[in-house]
């Protein structure tokens, strides 16, 4: 269970980063997986939380608008 919700995590990422414009709904998406990690007990690796910060940040559009895919 917890490598397929790293997969999820992975794959969202992955379509933030193609497309930008849409990251606040796929925040949104990333928020709901890693609450289940958290409801499954396992704990959220320190990468995941940092990008999590970063989307939280608005200045953060740049980042992922320079962001290769």
């Amino acid at each position: 269970m917890f490598e397929n919700l790293k997969t999820s995590i992975t794959m969202l990422l992955e379509e933030i980063a193609k497309r930008p414009e849409d990251r606040h709904v796929l925040q949104e998406a990333l928020r709901e997986k890693i609450s289940e990690m958290r409801a499954l007990g396992h704990d959220v690796p320190d990468d995941i939380l940092r990008l999590e910060q970063a989307l939280e940040d608005p200045e953060a559009d740049e980042y992922w608008d320079n962001m290769p895919v």
